[in-house]
């Protein structure tokens, strides 16, 4: 037996312009079913959306269905990048709009939703079985906004 597993991300608004622009930015992405119903709610009359998306092969949904649930940072999408292009490619257009930067690699998009975007080898870095060295790369990591990976390399070195 088999069991479809994915994340739902609780929208107030936006969510189909959301489920698009995610998919734009990451490559192997689409967006997938859209079901729309005003039947929703304690009282059966609100309107909500749910949006399936797949950003490079993971399953997420967007249930688009009002502001009783606001996003916050206790949940994000970490997009390990292959290198610093693609790092600042992401970070850059992923608070493009309205978002935000954010310390160690984590940003807030345009809709409120917070990703960290770290390159790859900074993610290896850290799991280091060298403890020293993967805590002189978290201390770099601790000072930056945008992951630098030629400053975690120096400081792995």
């Amino acid at each position: 037996m088999t069991h479809s597993i994915r994340t739902v991300l609780w929208f107030n608004g936006r969510g189909r312009e959301a489920a698009a622009f995610y998919c734009s930015l990451i490559p192997n992405s689409h967006v997938g079913a859209v079901f729309v119903s005003d039947n929703g709610g304690p009282e059966g009359n609100m309107h909500f959306e749910v949006i399936d998306l797949t950003l490079n092969g993971v399953a997420y949904q967007l249930l688009d269905a009002g502001p009783m649930f606001p996003l916050s940072e206790c949940v994000s999408i970490m997009v390990e990048t292959p290198d610093q292009a693609e790092t600042d490619r992401l970070w850059e257009a992923l608070a493009a709009d309205g978002g935000s930067h954010g310390p160690c690699g984590w940003l807030k998009d345009r809709y409120g939703l917070s990703w960290q975007v770290v390159p790859e080898e900074a993610s290896r870095l850290l799991a280091s079985p060298d403890r020293e060295k993967a805590e002189r790369v978290l201390q770099a990591v601790m000072g930056m906004g945008k992951i630098d990976l030629a400053v975690v390399q120096a400081a792995a070195a």
